[in-house]
């Protein structure tokens, strides 16, 4: 499955970012190198990295040899919050571990400790896409709050918003907040906050002849929400990203939001 065949979030400056993607944390070394290319082959187009993941050089070497062209993988790394005035050589040390010119999205991982280093921090990440080191630039476990201080201060919306959830963390407000400032919300840890064993996703599941984990998946990209599961299991590398040939009723969507509405 190519990358314009996927299902895609629109991000500022026509950047298209997959709503599925492969997430690489504590994925390191030989085996980290082998999931991402096992994501690679399987059809994942889109990679999720980190300064501080420590994997960045095994991230860039698997997409070099993956035989896929650059413009094929969406590839998204973050920098420490506490990188304040050394955002620049952060990024020229991921790009040079990626073996890339750019990166497709840039995130500040968490908000500074500092408050009053976030709208610096914020205006470098903005300085960096304008000089095209990177095409889309966000955060990561932002509150709304946090997020409305960087519009304010730079009439700059983040292109996404990367937090932890999953069914049972579902919030509608939260997710119309994101909708609302035209923010991309992007899930992590889908799996480690769901109970995958809940009637629900096993009566759905059931229903279309996939895993509980697979309607976790799917429901995320039914909510247009990109969703990042992680796994060095080829079984369930490959697993995770046979979601595309099912999609879930109105009802059904409904009956797993209220998974996180108890």
């Amino acid at each position: 499955m190519d990358l314009t065949d996927q299902p895609t979030a629109l991000l500022p400056g026509d950047v298209r970012m997959p709503l599925l993607g492969f997430g690489t944390w504590q994925a390191t070394g030989q085996a980290g190198y082998d999931a991402v290319l096992a994501a690679l082959d399987t059809g994942y187009r889109h990679l999720d990295t980190a300064t501080v993941y420590g994997n960045e050089r095994e991230v860039g070497r698997a997409v070099r040899e993956s035989g896929l062209r650059r413009e094929d993988v969406f590839i998204t790394t973050k920098l420490p919050p506490d990188r304040v005035g050394r955002e620049r050589a952060t990024l020229a040390a991921s790009l040079e571990a990626l073996g890339v010119e750019h990166v497709d999205l840039w995130l500040i991982h968490w908000p500074p400790s500092s408050p009053g280093d976030s709208i610096p921090l914020w205006r470098e990440l903005l300085a960096a896409r304008d000089e095209n080191l990177v095409r889309a630039v966000g955060v990561s476990n932002y509150s709304t709050p946090e997020i409305d201080e960087l519009i304010q201060s730079t009439e700059e919306n983040p292109a996404v918003n990367q937090i932890r959830w999953s069914p049972s963390l579902y919030d509608r407000q939260r997710h119309a907040e994101h909708r609302d400032r035209g923010v991309v919300l992007e899930g992590y840890s889908p799996f480690k906050t769901s109970d995958l064993s809940d009637p629900v996703l096993t009566r759905i599941a059931a229903a279309h002849g996939v895993s509980p984990a697979q309607v976790v998946l799917r429901w995320h990209i039914d909510h247009e929400i990109v969703v990042i599961p992680k796994s060095v299991t080829p079984e369930r590398i490959t697993a995770n990203f046979d979601v595309f040939h099912f999609s879930l009723t109105a009802e059904e969507m409904r009956d797993i939001d209220a998974l996180g509405e108890v």
